[in-house]
């Protein structure tokens, strides 16, 4: 069956590979549509330490079942299926405490083991969603950069009439924009350097955008809060030099999420957080969120096609890693049409 292998970092291709065995608590899913994330492309420069060569990436994908291990009841052949890529010891402290997305002994599946940009994936059966019925399997691909939005926004537990600012309009500042609007938190400010990116989030339902290279960010945001700034700062730009600036635009007990793995050291004013008794969390991947997107994707309230700028055959996929290579600001997401 065919695979988007990366053999190495910068070495990629679409190659032949064996179809896997499905272990007992396994399912062998045959994917119909992946898409294509940021952290995919980390992997191919080979700037994540978690991954080991050769790797099947992909860990935004959705198909049917093909086949089931011994012992699987959550799911039956034939059924149609998204698959949450967090798989968890259950035992540790996070997990015994009801956070297994950190979990110490934490697989992602697409990273630590062989993803979604394959014909046929064998993954826990504990970790597949059936889908609700009119859901189609294209959407359902993108249910995971949902659940990201929604498990930061969680993270930083808005209260009614909290108003938000996202720093970064690419897929997920959007996802976060549109989930916070599901939740109903109407006055959403974004601010990116792309024009295009821009007019998206406004036609998504942004309350205001912001230039962040011709604007004055800090000055706009402060005269459009009345210069008390933002109770909620979701940091989906992921550039550790901007933290200074959202401790300032933070208002006292504000909160803000923050979702960059870069190693760069950011600069911390400890009185910026203590005087306005600031609450900084960090996010990483979901926290159980597939049955919460799932139920506003069904009820209508989330559209997550309207991210996707390119639905690509699979034959097409290595040219979709070069133009996001070299042009990133073409796309948003990148939709790869594998088995469907």
């Amino acid at each position: 069956m065919k695979a988007f292998q990366v053999k190495a970092p910068l070495d990629y291709r679409l190659a032949e590979v064996e179809v896997p065995g499905v272990a007992a608590g396994e399912a062998l899913v045959r994917v119909a549509y992946a898409g294509i994330c940021g952290s995919d492309m980390h992997i191919i420069h080979g700037d994540n330490a978690f991954v080991r060569f050769p790797r099947i990436t992909g860990h935004e994908f959705a198909g049917i079942v093909e086949a089931v291990g011994e012992g699987v009841a959550e799911v039956a052949v034939g059924d149609r299926v998204c698959i949450d890529p967090v798989i968890s010891c259950g035992g540790c402290y996070p997990c015994r405490i009801g956070r297994p997305n950190v979990c110490t002994a934490l697989e992602v599946i697409g990273v630590h083991r062989d993803g979604g940009f394959e014909e046929l994936v064998a993954v826990p059966a504990a970790n597949l969603h059936p889908l609700p019925e009119g859901l189609g399997l294209d959407a359902a691909a993108l249910v995971e950069p949902y659940t990201i939005a929604a498990n930061v926004l969680d993270r930083m537990q808005p209260h009614p009439g909290d108003r938000l600012l996202v720093f970064g309009a690419g897929v997920i500042g959007l996802t976060i924009l549109q989930m916070a609007r599901a939740k109903g938190i109407d006055e959403v400010i974004v601010t990116d350097v792309i024009d295009e990116r821009l007019v998206t989030a406004r036609e998504l339902g942004a309350w205001h955008t912001v230039h962040g290279s011709r604007d004055d960010v800090e000055a706009e945001v402060m005269r459009l809060t009345g210069g008390e700034g933002l109770p909620l700062i979701a940091d989906a730009a992921c550039v550790p030099a901007l933290l200074p600036s959202m401790l300032r635009l933070a208002s006292p007990a504000g909160r803000i999420g923050l979702l960059g793995f870069a190693p760069t050291p950011s600069d911390l004013v400890q009185l910026e957080v203590i005087k306005k008794e600031l609450t900084l969390v960090g996010s990483r991947l979901n926290n159980r969120k597939f049955p919460e997107v799932l139920a506003l994707m069904a009820e209508g309230r989330l559209d997550p096609l309207t991210l996707v700028s390119h639905r690509l055959s699979f034959a097409e996929m290595p040219g979709a890693i070069h133009m996001l290579e070299h042009h990133p600001e073409k796309a948003r997401k990148v939709l790869i049409q594998i088995g469907a």
